[in-house]
């Protein structure tokens, strides 16, 4: 697209590819699995023309960014960012961005979660062990993924099959915890319902063929790394479980959203209030499954300008509370 901008540059020991367009203060926008930065063009255009420099990267181990093998390479240290900048993201994307906020909420101006309002940890299980309690009884992705070293073999062999399935599953055309019916050891693409033909209502073949092409070249197993360390960071949070986080939080959930039906507690809404000390803004989309920026991008894009629109001017005013604030003290002669 005109103005977008592709840029690889070694960040954090990664080769990493990300997509920038727009000037003005940092927006960074972060996908989930099995996702890319693709995830977000139909949001890229509207910020950077409401006065945002957008950055959509590639999260380490997937589309263009460099993959790690040693699944401990996507601990909490090595995938939190440097820069202030308000925070999006969804899925794993959005699980670094509060990593990043409790580390060092310093750096982040806002978070804007969509889909998953907090960590979905337990305090008293590892996310692994519960998940391998879960398929004694029944399929379960994430076992599926962390119980097999070679995973991910099935879907690069055929990536076009898998991103399909997955994401005709994850959408609102389909109820995503019906893959539960399988029995344990169903492989996750055996356990995956068959995708209707594209084009869908909300995603083209071109559309799919970007997604594809990516992960055609990279494969699956550094998005499965991320699964292979969720422990890994649980240890990590340990230190910061149960105290809120301070980041400035707007949360947009939907209500086909498999995320919030299994994996966040019963009443994962109302928990919001118990994690954040400054809750601004919460809001639902229908019609809408855990791809929400892609099923109903114009919704989606809508709620996030106005979420954008309140952050700048809480920063202004931030901002002109700080000058005054200095104008004060030089007044008295104090240099600090």
């Amino acid at each position: 697209m005109p103005g977008w901008r592709h840029h690889f540059a070694a960040i954090n020991g990664l080769d990493m590819h990300y997509v920038e367009a727009g000037e003005g203060p940092l927006l960074i926008l972060c996908h989930g699995f099995p996702h890319t930065w693709f995830s977000w063009h139909h949001q890229i255009d509207a910020f950077a023309n409401a006065g945002w420099r957008v950055v959509a990267p590639d999260l380490r181990g997937m589309g263009r960014t460099s993959a790690p093998a040693d699944h401990r390479l996507y601990d909490c240290d090595n995938t939190v960012g440097e820069q202030r900048a308000v925070f999006a993201g969804l899925d794993f994307g959005i699980l670094s961005i509060y990593d990043l906020a409790y580390r060092h909420p310093e750096r982040l101006a806002a978070i804007i979660a969509l889909e998953n309002p907090h960590w979905p940890d337990r305090a008293d299980k590892t996310p692994l062990e519960e998940s391998a309690e879960w398929a004694k009884a029944h399929f379960v992705h994430i076992h599926d993924f962390v119980s097999r070293p070679d995973s991910h073999a099935r879907l690069d062999a055929d990536p076009r099959l898998f991103l399909t399935r997955v994401y005709h599953a994850l959408s609102a055309e389909f109820h995503y915890l019906d893959v539960w019916k399988h029995p344990p050891g169903t492989e996750y693409i055996d356990a995956l319902p068959e995708a209707p033909p594209l084009p869908w209502p909300w995603l083209s073949e071109l559309e799919m063929e970007f997604i594809v092409a990516d992960y055609a070249q990279s494969g699956f197993a550094g998005g499965i790394n991320w699964y292979r360390a969720m422990d890994l960071r649980w240890h990590q949070r340990a230190p910061f479980r149960g105290q809120k986080c301070r980041v400035p939080f707007y949360f947009i959930g939907s209500v086909h959203d498999v995320d919030l039906e299994a994996w966040h507690g019963a009443d994962p809404i109302t928990e919001i209030a118990n994690q954040y000390e400054e809750v601004r803004r919460i809001e639902m989309v229908q019609k809408a499954g855990h791809l929400m920026q892609l099923e109903r991008p114009e919704e989606v894009t809508r709620i996030m300008l106005d979420y954008l629109a309140d952050i700048a001017a809480q920063e202004e005013a931030l901002g002109r509370a700080i000058a005054r604030r200095k104008r004060g003290r030089k007044a008295k002669g104090i240099n600090k």
